[in-house]
């Protein structure tokens, strides 16, 4: 009998690490391929040249088109609607919040040392860029493991 009880035992811890490491795992491709796509975000909205001031030959990031493309790419890599929530049938399943999305243009003297303290995160630019800065919540598959949330933090400059 004593075998027995200590056989369920055994079982159940078994199952309880088999679902932790499942966790785990998940939570590392949630925060790799969420890394990947903001990466793709923000090299997509560093391209988005201002052309009127590329004319008088100003390189120039155009903020508004930065922005539309950095969202564009971020909720297409990561299967969100317009308003940053997971579509239906996606993995995520919390909101996706942009924390911070600044383009670093050529008003700045280059090298330029952007530092946002809020969230501990300091890039530098030697020409234009684009900082974005999310928070992602991982929806854990077995509640083993306690909450996790990560501020992913990307930047990119234009390339030419």
């Amino acid at each position: 009998m004593n075998k027995l009880l200590l056989f369920f035992l055994l079982i159940g811890f078994y199952m309880t690490m088999q679902a932790l490491q499942t966790d785990e795992e998940l939570a590392m491709h949630t925060l790799f391929n969420a890394k990947h796509a903001l990466n793709y975000a923000t090299h997509a909205a560093a391209q988005q040249v201002n052309n009127a001031k590329l004319a008088q030959g100003i390189i120039s990031i155009d903020p508004v088109r930065a922005r539309e493309t950095a969202d564009r790419y971020l909720q297409a890599n990561l299967r969100l609607d317009s308003a940053n929530r997971p579509l239906p049938g996606t993995f995520l399943r919390q909101p996706v919040e942009l924390l911070a999305f600044e383009v670093i243009n050529e008003d700045k003297t280059f090298p330029y040392l952007y530092s946002n303290p809020l969230y501990d995160y300091s890039v530098l630019f030697h020409r234009p860029g684009v900082v974005m800065i999310i928070r992602l919540e991982f929806p854990r598959t077995f509640q083993v493991l306690g909450p996790i949330t990560w501020e992913i933090k990307s930047s990119s400059e234009l390339t030419f």
